[in-house]
């Protein structure tokens, strides 16, 4: 995780606000300089060109929400069932409390040139590594029971990416509600012959 001084975070909170207002291609360097309260040569002394600053926002959302599933794994121990529910509550939680990160991932990764995108995709390959051994270890100890990992791996990632589309602070449900039954959506997936699904002989 890269420690960010105060004035580059003034910057990347700055410029993730006007990119989320805006999108990339209509934000201003400027106009983020001017919300950070400091010249264009100032922020140009930290990031040498939007698209630095950018690659800055994106792989900062990266940091946090690899703290955050980090934070959660780190209570769960070693059974792959309780770490499957933390990883979908480490998920819940950035998607809930860090919506503005969530969305700049979800939007404008694809405004990244190709050096940045290198850079950007190296980072998250490594956090996709994390629900990857998680489901390989639970397969190989008998626990979960599908026939299809990585198909289970792909829907947990993108049922729980969409609840940035829909999540109401003010809604019915709260994060701890949404991270049960997301949890236990996920299991249903993985442990199909416990749940009811594929290969039940009922």
């Amino acid at each position: 995780m890269r420690v960010l001084s105060p004035k580059q975070r003034v910057f990347i909170e700055a410029g993730r606000k006007e990119f989320v207002r805006n999108g990339y291609g209509s934000s201003s360097i400027r106009t983020i300089a001017q919300e950070a309260g400091v010249s264009l040569s100032a922020l140009y002394y930290h990031y040498k060109n939007k698209q630095d600053l950018l690659l800055a926002i994106l792989l900062d959302g990266v940091d946090t929400y690899d703290a955050v599933c980090d934070a959660e794994l780190a209570r769960a121990g070693d059974d792959p069932v309780e770490q499957i529910r933390a990883f979908v509550r480490g998920n819940v939680i950035f998607r809930t409390q860090f919506p503005e990160q969530g969305r700049m991932i979800a939007t404008e990764v694809r405004n990244l040139e190709p050096e940045g995108a290198r850079l950007y995709e190296e980072r998250r390959r490594a956090g996709r590594r994390r629900i990857r051994d998680i489901i390989d270890r639970g397969v190989a100890q008998g626990v979960f029971t599908t026939k299809y990992p990585d198909d289970c791996r792909r829907s947990i990632l993108a049922m729980v990416s969409a609840i940035a589309n829909w999540y109401d602070p003010a809604g019915p449900d709260g994060p701890d509600e949404i991270a049960e039954r997301y949890a236990d959506l996920s299991l249903a997936l993985l442990c199909p012959t416990i749940t009811g699904g594929e290969g039940d002989s009922r």
